[in-house]
């Protein structure tokens, strides 16, 4: 157990104050022994009021990217659907933990992620329970993004007590959940906004602890991502189908080509030529009958022309 460094200053005050007030009583008044006892008594628990209220324990923090840390210290006062007017602009799931003094007021990031938007709000000092001091009392607002780009908003928001509100983020910033990020002084009020269909795990009145207790689970944004990566795989195959059909009439044509006119080539090529060779010799056979005559012919009239002479 250790006490929290916005405690130093306030337990140096109250540490002077309990020796000043016992010096005077013991100088004052050195026989009144009954008031003696009651100032050591009321210094006493002062001081164990002090140090437990800046008290700031360690413990291992349970990390998950779906998971919503509670903030802070305290009870449950408020879980209803709500509008978020000043960043976010929606519908949302509002659940507010109140810390009463008793509580350790250390404010720790209920998820991991980057600071998109950070604003600190001067304003009254209403009771944390009162249904106006969200909007009317002094808070800051911090909006944290996670790595799947959802939104967790919360605010730090001043009790009737608390006169100071403490901050150790800026927009920006790369925080881890179960970080601390503020703290609140004497009583205050955290107010987280979830999204719609995130799965509340606790109910109005339960007693949690910051950065232990786990309020919420995040809805799995995987099966989204899956979904439109199918949309998109039904979708592709569209243009292809086209270009198949220009594919499938080319293929066919070297098929029947391939199949009808090779058939001819192979059987007709030999035939013609055959009937060229055919031919051929009847035109030969045809030139040499008629060269045979016309020779012999020649011959006996050669003869008989001797003859004759």
């Amino acid at each position: 157990m250790t006490i929290h460094k916005e405690g130093y200053s306030s337990l140096a005050i109250t540490i002077l104050f309990i020796f000043i007030l016992n010096a005077l009583i013991q100088f004052y008044m050195p026989t009144a022994h009954n008031l003696k006892w009651i100032v050591y008594i009321f210094s006493g628990a002062l001081l164990l009021i002090i140090l437990q209220f800046f008290r700031s324990p360690s413990f291992d923090i349970e990390t998950a990217e779906n998971t919503i840390l509670c903030p802070a210290d305290g009870k449950v006062v408020v879980i209803e659907e709500t509008e978020e007017t000043e960043f976010l602009k929606d519908k949302r799931i509002q659940l507010s933990v109140f810390m009463s003094p008793v509580n350790v007021h250390v404010n720790r990031n209920p998820i991991a992620g980057v600071v998109s938007y950070f604003k600190y709000h001067k304003g009254k000092y209403l009771v944390a329970w009162h249904p106006k001091s969200s909007t009317e009392n002094e808070r800051t607002t911090i909006a944290i993004e996670n790595s799947n780009g959802v939104t967790v908003l919360f605010r730090q928001i001043a009790g009737a007590l608390a006169r100071r509100i403490v901050w150790y983020v800026n927009e920006g910033d790369v925080v881890d959940q179960g970080q601390q990020f503020g703290f609140i002084k004497f009583g205050s009020r955290v107010d987280v906004f979830l999204p719609l269909g995130t799965k509340i795990l606790v109910n109005i009145g339960d007693v949690v602890k910051g950065g232990r207790t786990v309020l919420a689970e995040l809805a799995d944004p995987k099966p989204v991502k899956e979904a439109k990566s199918k949309k998109t795989a039904v979708v592709a195959p569209e243009p292809p189908a086209a270009a198949v059909e220009p594919a499938v009439l080319v293929e066919e044509t070297p098929t029947m080509n391939s199949i009808t006119p090779a058939p001819s080539l192979v059987v007709d090529q030999p035939e013609a030529v055959e009937n060229a060779a055919v031919e051929e010799d009847v035109k030969e056979k045809s030139a040499k009958k008629p060269t045979k005559p016309k020779a012999k012919k020649t011959d006996e009239d050669t003869a008989k022309e001797a003859d004759s002479e």
